[in-house]
């Protein structure tokens, strides 16, 4: 009711309006006071033993992902009803209020755990991060991953065509083919159901029992690979072939049956549309799942200490059980991650620049380049 001229009484929504605002504030600020709060007794608790308490000011952060959401909520509130600026600004203010306690809140419990298990961090700091003994330990653990990055190279060259060859054969059509299709499907289900290391348990010690004639001799040499590494890297190459072949045969069957329709249309037999027309777009779309593939078989590459191989990993654990340190395992991840990472970065800009030829039209382009080059019978 009017009090006097151009004098309302404000709508019971603006109250509710204003009073969800005030509340997401109220909230985010106790969250932030609540996270500061336990930092400065913490701070001043420094000396004493038993701080168990302290775990109380933990709580600011469900309160402060809580005042998030209530801001959040009353924000839209405002915005959908076409609310006051003020209060609107008022709603955006309290979710960043509630962001800085979260905030404080995760550096709070952080501060909290680190302070709490100091003493348990200045062993494993010196059992793990020993700087001396990953100096001492860096040249034998390099020369042994020289030895992991070599296998890995090699058996990815032979995956990449052996899981293409599995994949293909699961494609060939007819009764005739149909055999080569179910051992393809057995030998997939077979090695991708053991674990490697039973794998490289079975051919690395059981094939040289087994005395046949493709099977390498003890003074045999390939690549500078002795019997043993050459077992190894079959071994990763029989289980990770399986694992490539399904990655193929996925990004082949995603290729639209319009493609190869198109492609014998223009004269192509099955064989080579496959080959110029549907396997250039498979491969283009499996390179993420590809590269996650190649990461783990670079990783499992350390499995094969078990057979003997003296690759880094069978480095770092004969510095460690000699020097009674691990820093020389810590090293050796290390080198690992120091592959991985660029190997990650890559795969990201192979995808982006894949993206960027599909926007362009670039795979029209190709799949007509390649169909010409292959004798454009039209």
């Amino acid at each position: 009711m009017a009090n006097g001229i151009g004098d309302t009484a404000p709508s019971p929504d603006r109250t509710a309006r204003d009073r969800g605002a005030m509340t997401a504030m109220v909230v985010s600020g106790a969250s932030v006071a609540l996270a500061l709060a336990g930092g400065l007794v913490a701070a001043l608790r420094a000396s004493d033993t038993n701080n168990t308490f302290l775990l109380v000011f933990v709580l600011a952060f469900p309160l402060g992902v809580f005042a998030l959401w209530f801001g959040r909520r009353a924000e839209t509130h405002i915005v959908d009803r076409d609310g006051p600026d003020e209060d609107e600004q008022l709603a955006r203010l309290a979710r960043r209020v509630a962001v800085a306690g979260i905030v404080l809140s995760v550096l709070l419990a952080c501060g909290l755990g680190v302070w709490a298990a100091w003493t348990g961090l200045e062993d494993v700091q010196e059992i793990f991060f020993s700087l001396p003994d990953l100096g001492d330990s860096a040249g034998l653990v390099t020369d042994g991953f020289l030895l992991n990055v070599k296998i890995f190279v090699v058996a990815e060259v032979l995956v990449l065509v052996w899981g293409l060859v599995v994949a293909v054969t699961r494609e060939l059509p007819g009764r005739a083919a149909a055999p080569l299709r179910w051992l393809a499907v057995a030998y997939v289900d077979i090695f991708r159901g053991l674990p490697a290391i039973i794998t490289i348990y079975l051919v690395v010690f059981g094939l040289p029992l087994s005395r046949l004639p493709i099977v390498p001799g003890t003074d045999a040499s390939f690549l500078g690979f002795d019997q043993v590494e050459m077992l190894g890297v079959l071994a990763l190459v029989l289980v990770y072939g399986a694992y490539v072949a399904e990655v193929y045969r996925a990004g082949i069957e995603s290729v639209h049956w319009s493609q190869r329709a198109a492609a014998q249309g223009l004269g192509l037999s099955r064989g080579q549309a496959m080959r110029y027309v549907v396997v250039p777009q498979a491969l283009r779309r499996v390179v993420p799942p590809l590269m996650n593939d190649f990461i783990g078989l670079q990783k499992d590459t350390a499995l094969l200490n078990i057979a003997g191989i003296f690759e880094g990993f069978a480095a770092a654990s004969n510095y460690a059980n000699n020097n009674f340190n691990l820093s020389s395992v810590t090293g050796l991840g290390i080198c690992f991650v120091v592959i991985t990472i660029p190997m990650t970065r890559f795969t990201d800009y192979l995808v982006r620049r894949d993206q960027r030829r599909l926007r362009g039209g670039g795979v029209g382009a190709a799949v007509t380049d390649v169909v010409g080059a292959s004798g454009g019978r039209a």
